[in-house]
């Protein structure tokens, strides 16, 4: 038999396609069921919406789920509790193999979880308490939000100040918070809480401007605001800035996000420093315990994912100018190594 170049080309190429044939079936076994076919679907079901942290936490979960090859619904109730319970059984109408609570009222959302789980649905909350021991919770670490905030305040400004607190009870990560500003108030008897003052309604950080004015102009003696939530501190500062008080008085926060990263590098600016973590990590580490769950994986029941402290100096001084720049300059925030098994595809991964 005469072996020609012609012939060893059709034996290279049936090789060639003898392996692509073997190797197709063992990418698709890299993921499990049901991953291992499209059309998983899920249900994001929002409380909150308005401002960039959410607008970033939803690029997370858009691009998680795309890199699992799911179908995203997205449900918005604009702050309105009755319609976010709605939307759970809206959501489950829909076929739904699994569901994001992301906020929301733990009195209005605790049984509209449970419905979910009754009919076999996947659920994962976020920032809010659905008090169910088969759904697992999403969190940022609010106490480590709140505390590395704090202990920044606290080497700025010495042990004794008056301080302005923007609060707004019943939002989980805000209570959560609010436990440690409760904690730092007591391990600091020198300082004091002369005011305290929030709201939800929109656009939020108009709305707390509004309260700042009046708190600012009845308590001149206030030298701190802590504001742990970034739509809250910039209404804080929105405030502050028209008081003409910025050298006077500095803003502590936590969340970031572009446009808060260019209210704290102003000259002058009263936004001092926040602690945060990435909303658009947060978005895919949501995905991915709920995609843990659909693979009958158990991600845990706190899924948390850890907080970086940010400062006003450190963005001046490795000129971090939005969100993009602190990913790249501070690689911890970039990414998160939570919920992350072996065959969980990373859509971060250049």
């Amino acid at each position: 038999m005469n072996i020609t170049r012609r012939l060893l080309g059709k034996v290279a190429l049936g090789l060639a396609g003898a392996t692509m044939l073997m190797q197709f079936p063992a990418l698709a076994a890299d993921k499990p069921a049901p991953f291992d076919k499209p059309g998983v679907k899920i249900a994001l079901v929002r409380y909150l919406s308005t401002g960039d942290f959410f607008q970033a936490y939803l690029s997370g979960v858009e691009a998680q789920s795309k890199a699992l090859g799911i179908d995203l619904r997205v449900l918005d109730s604009r702050q309105d509790a009755a319609l976010q319970s709605d939307m759970v059984d809206q959501a489950i109408a829909l076929g739904v193999q699994g569901i994001i609570i992301q906020h929301g009222l733990t009195e209005s959302m605790k049984d509209a979880a449970q419905r979910a789980v009754d009919a076999g649905i996947k659920v994962v909350a976020f920032d809010v308490n659905v008090e169910n021991p088969k759904i697992p919770q999403i969190e940022q670490s609010d106490k480590d939000l709140a505390r590395l905030a704090l202990e920044q305040a606290v080497k700025d400004n010495g042990e004794s100040w008056n301080a302005g607190y923007v609060y707004v009870a019943g939002i989980a990560p805000l209570d959560r918070r609010n436990e440690t500003w409760v904690d730092v108030k007591k391990k600091y008897a020198g300082i004091k809480e002369v005011a305290m003052f929030g709201t939800l309604d929109n656009p939020i950080a108009n709305s707390v401007a509004n309260q700042a004015r009046s708190v600012l102009s009845a308590h001149p003696d206030i030298k701190v605001m802590f504001a742990p939530y970034d739509e809250f501190a910039k209404g804080v500062k929105i405030a502050v800035d028209e008081a003409g008080l910025n050298k006077g008085i500095k803003i502590y926060s936590a969340d970031i996000s572009t446009s808060d990263i260019a209210a704290m590098r102003e000259p002058d600016s009263a936004w001092a420093a926040t602690a945060a973590t990435n909303p658009a990590v947060v978005g895919q580490v949501s995905v991915r315990a709920l995609a843990q769950l659909l693979a009958g994986e158990d991600p845990g029941h706190n899924v948390i994912v850890p907080p970086t402290l940010i400062t006003q100096k450190e963005l001046i001084d490795k000129d971090i100018k939005n969100m993009e720049d602190l990913s790249a300059k501070l690689p911890q925030f970039a990414h998160a190594d939570v919920a992350m098994p072996a065959w969980m595809p990373n859509p971060n991964a250049k």
